[in-house]
C-alpha cells in the first residue's frame, strides 16, 4: 500500500503542473491579441567606408557594383506599398507618413486580413531617403526575400517582404 503522504506530494505535483499549463495558454493567447514586447529599433550604422582606393572608384567598379552605388538600397522612389499576393493581393497603402505599421491589429495602418500575421506584426519605417523593415516580435517572422529580420533591415523597391502568407513590395 502507497503512503498517503506520497499521494498528497503527487497530488500537489499535478495540481502545479495543470495551473503552469494554464498560465502558458493563458500567456500565449495573450501574446496573440495584443502582441509581443516591442523592442527599441537599433540606431542606423553608418555606411562602411571603401577601404582601397579602387573600391572608391565608380570608374573601376563592376557593373553590379555600379548599379548598387547609383541605386542605393531602400532609395526612396518608393510611392506605395503594395499587396502583391495573400488574401489582400492588390491593396496599395500610399507612403506618406514617415511609418506604416503592419499587422492584424485594428490600429494598423496596414490591417492584413491574414491568420499567420501577429497583431503587431511589423513596421515599415522612413530613414532618410530608404525604408527599413522591422519584426516587432511576430510569431512567425517577417522576411526580406528569403532573409529573416532580425533587426531593422533596409528595403528596397521591389523587394518582396513576406508578413504570415501575405507578400508586399514598395513600389514607385
Amino acid at each position: 500500500m502507497v503512503p498517503e503522504a506520497v499521494i498528497v506530494a503527487l497530488r500537489i505535483v499535478i495540481l502545479v503542473l495543470l495551473w503552469g499549463f494554464v498560465l502558458a495558454a493563458v500567456v500565449a493567447v495573450r501574446h496573440d491579441i495584443f502582441g509581443g514586447r516591442r523592442m527599441t529599433p537599433a540606431p542606423p550604422r553608418p555606411p562602411a567606408k571603401p577601404s582601397t582606393p579602387a573600391q572608391a572608384s565608380p570608374a573601376q567598379a563592376s557593373p553590379a557594383e555600379r548599379r548598387t552605388q547609383q541605386q542605393p538600397v531602400g532609395d526612396a522612389p518608393a510611392r506605395q506599398l503594395v499587396v502583391t499576393d495573400g488574401p489582400m493581393a492588390g491593396t496599395n497603402v500610399p507612403l506618406a507618413g514617415g511609418s506604416v505599421s503592419i499587422g492584424r491589429a485594428p490600429d494598423s495602418t496596414l490591417v492584413l486580413q491574414d491568420d499567420f500575421a501577429s497583431t503587431h506584426h511589423a513596421r515599415l519605417t522612413r530613414r532618410g531617403d530608404s525604408w527599413v523593415i522591422e519584426d516587432l516580435g511576430s510569431t512567425n517572422g517577417t522576411f526580406v526575400g528569403r532573409t529573416r529580420v532580425r533587426e531593422p533591415m533596409p528595403v528596397a523597391a521591389g523587394q518582396p517582404i513576406r508578413v504570415g502568407r501575405t507578400v508586399l513590395e514598395l513600389r514607385p
